[in-house]
């Protein structure tokens, strides 16, 4: 007995965590920062918190009500009606709904390169194949409608990221409703916002009314702090709302994780916080670092250090966990999370003193 044919799916490159990296160097995980992964660096929304305490000894009970009380809540927020919210395990999670909502066997789907593995995973996982489009280094990592268009060549779902992982770059408003116009009727486009709370660009959702042809991915994981309870969601048309309860798994999202998602919506001084000290810690690394810098929209800086591997490496040893972005196809640099601000101050030293 095998599997089937998984020769052409990659495996998902994750960042490495503090207890891996202390392991394998012998190190105190207490001496080492880990700005690999795009996690919040205040940890948790603290109300979140105090409602994953509040709500443990209830995980007995499927989370019916809880979903639904953060569809609402989520529905009210983005100005749509609940059964557009698509509650998913993470981001990822809400991508596999899109999929088995929208992709027949064998329909491809357009991805930027570089960009997050999964897009192409997700597909291939439900029988599709990928095409990609260029987010290019020599064009500072711009993103517009004339490049995807120009590769464009009647995908089912188009992928765009704004703020764009690893690069920061943004896709403006203007350009996602082009590229959503001058795609074919059975195209979808997907505008991932894991980071767009970070952004000061406004959200692709005020595209979504009228339309049937936009969804937009958000996540708890990143300004709410919430990457370990996996909370995600999809903003869809109103047209096909109603296919969420044909593809979802049973109650995707946790009991715990809808809660916790309810409490971080309310927690506003720590979303005050991540966002200004993120904004604080990409003008510091400009200014700063002794090398190449791109500007971002998220909370994170990708920097140009000549072997990202061997710099990588050289940090960790002296108790700094970076991304080397080798698997993203520029393995010239580095990809430098936002910590606070004694978090990225170290960093930086560490990273200037290899460079």
């Amino acid at each position: 007995m095998q599997p089937r044919d998984l020769s052409d799916h990659v495996a998902y490159e994750a960042g490495r965590g503090i207890e891996e990296v202390a392991r394998e160097l012998g190190l105190d995980p207490a001496d080492l920062v880990k700005l690999s992964s795009n996690e919040n660096a205040f940890g948790p929304a603290p109300k979140a918190v105090d409602a994953i305490k509040a709500r443990a000894p209830s995980v007995h009970s499927y989370p019916k009500s809880s979903a639904a009380d953060l569809r609402e809540r989520l529905a009210e927020r983005h100005d749509v009606v609940p059964g557009q919210i698509w509650l998913a395990a993470g981001g990822d999670g809400a991508i596999d709904c899109l999929s088995r909502a929208m992709l027949r066997p064998g329909e491809e789907v357009l991805i930027p390169d570089p960009g997050f593995a999964y897009y192409g995973m997700s597909s291939r996982y439900h029988h599709g194949s990928v095409r990609t489009y260029p987010i290019r280094k020599a064009d500072d990592f711009e993103q517009s409608a004339e490049t995807v268009l120009h590769h464009y060549d009647g995908e089912r779902i188009v992928y765009l990221t704004s703020p764009h992982n690893p690069t920061g770059s943004e896709v403006s408003i203007s350009d996602i409703g082009t590229i959503a116009s001058e795609t074919e009727k059975e195209t979808l486009v997907v505008v991932d916002e894991a980071y767009v709370e970070y952004s000061d660009s406004p959200s692709a959702i005020e595209l979504i009314d009228g339309r049937d042809d936009v969804a937009v991915i958000r996540t708890f994981s990143k300004a709410y702090g919430l990457a370990g309870l996996r909370l995600g969601f999809a903003v869809v048309p109103e047209a096909w709302a109603a296919a969420y309860a044909r593809v979802n798994t049973p109650f995707a999202a946790s009991e715990i994780a809808c809660r916790a998602g309810l409490a971080a919506l309310d927690d506003d001084g720590h979303i005050e916080q991540t966002v200004e000290t993120a904004a604080w810690t990409r003008e510091y690394i400009y200014e700063t670092f002794e090398g190449p810098t791109w500007e971002s929209a998220g909370n994170f800086v990708l920097c140009e250090v000549g072997d990202g591997r061997e710099i990588t490496e050289a940090a960790q040893r002296d108790g700094i966990i970076v991304r080397d972005t080798t698997s993203f196809g520029l393995p010239e640099c580095i990809r430098i999370t936002c910590g606070t601000r004694e978090e990225t101050k170290r960093a930086v030293e560490v990273l200037n003193d290899l460079l």
